[in-house]
């Protein structure tokens, strides 16, 4: 590439940089804020709310690539264009075609990136995610430990805590057991504990009372023990297991086995390949948005008022791509053989691009004076 091709490209790479940093920020507050409410509230340490941020984070940068370099591209078109640079390439001969060379490399490069990350960061990390979520569906300790607050973490079972020490040491529970028809059993205790064996987690509670109540005859007995044990994980009905997610499954497999999958996730054949093209239409995208951009910044002379009418002009037409690709997103779910219409959006994209390029190369033609002077 010659030196103009590598000046553009390394202003656009920075300008990127920015832009995906700013967006993904901005998406990863939004998320964190939700799983720290979920993770931190449930008794979860700080480490799995790390975790789980940074399990999602592929899936938030993969949705900003996008619009960081349509962002990136309209940004550098706007700053070559008020420093005169692009003016001076112009004079050398360079035409908008020539121009918006280092920007398809640029989207070509992005598209790259966007391709491992749909293909294969994306789907591992959610996959991991979920079995993730499982694991901790599961922990006894996580479902349970929370002060001053009545759990149920099965039908007919209720817990209760007033303090978790530091040594953790359980104070002031309550168990009640109503899983049987015709009696209710209510366990306190002063003071308790949680152990695990090989056979599972227990409740070992001290100092306190079990009142049986006997619903058919309406009878009430109480027993005062020094120490009792029950068993946990006899209690707690396991979460179901949740079928996998389009989003879980690699692309491979949802192009060769799409009846499978569909059979499997529980959604239309339709949604199958939508969600399969929608990877390579994902990448294409990138290179798509950065082009519209760049050659929208392309149309028009210079004017003192700034670059405000290509700008919205560029904003616009990428809002269209968008809406086409909404358009498209029912009639291939109601119908998998219309999966080519999953590429109409960069289709329309790339025509839109040459149109202003094309808008772009012609130039100003002066008028031609109504008549010869003599002379």
């Amino acid at each position: 590439m010659q030196r103009f091709d590598r000046y553009v490209l390394s202003q656009l790479m920075v300008l990127f940089g920015f832009f995906a940093l700013v967006l993904v920020a901005v998406y990863w507050v939004n998320r964190a804020v939700i799983l720290f409410d979920q993770l931190i509230a449930d008794g979860h340490s700080a480490s799995v709310f790390l975790e789980f941020s940074a399990l999602w984070l592929p899936a938030v940068i993969a949705k900003v690539l996008p619009m960081a370099s349509f962002a990136a591209a309209v940004y550098v078109a706007n700053r070559l264009s008020s420093d005169s640079e692009l003016i001076v390439a112009k004079s050398f001969g360079y035409s908008p075609w020539r121009l918006a060379r280092p920007v398809l490399v640029f989207g070509l490069m992005i598209a790259v990136m966007m391709t491992i990350l749909a293909h294969l960061l994306v789907p591992q990390s959610l996959q991991q995610l979920r079995l993730r979520e499982q694991e901790i569906a599961t922990s006894v300790t996580a479902r349970l430990l929370r002060e001053g607050t009545f759990q149920h973490p099965s039908k007919g079972i209720t817990f209760y805590i007033r303090e978790i020490t530091a040594e953790g040491e359980l104070k002031d529970v309550l168990l009640s057991d109503r899983r049987l028809e015709n009696r209710a059993v209510n366990y306190t205790a002063e003071r308790a504990y949680l152990l695990r064996d090989d056979e599972g987690t227990k409740l070992v509670m001290l100092a306190g009372m079990a009142q049986t109540l006997d619903i058919k005859d309406n009878r009430l007995s109480t027993t005062n023990f020094s120490d009792l044990v029950f068993d946990i994980t006899a209690v707690l009905s396991p979460p179901r297991a949740k079928s996998r997610k389009l989003e879980y499954i690699p692309t491979l497999e949802l192009l060769t086995s799409p009846q499978i999958v569909s059979t499997e996730a529980r959604e239309s054949l339709g949604e199958v390949f939508e969600e399969a093209h929608m990877r390579f239409q994902s990448a294409i995208l990138c290179t798509v948005a950065a082009l519209i951009g760049f050659s929208a910044m392309m149309v028009g002379g210079f004017s003192r008022l700034g670059a405000m009418r290509q700008v919205v002009l560029a904003i616009f037409l990428m809002v269209s791509v968008k809406l086409v690709e909404g358009m498209v997103t029912d009639p291939v779910r109601s119908n998998a053989a219309l999966w080519p219409l999953v590429y109409l959006p960069s289709v329309v994209g790339l025509g839109l691009t040459a149109g202003l390029l094309w808008q772009a190369g012609r130039g100003y033609r002066p008028r031609r004076r109504a008549a010869e002077v003599a002379p």
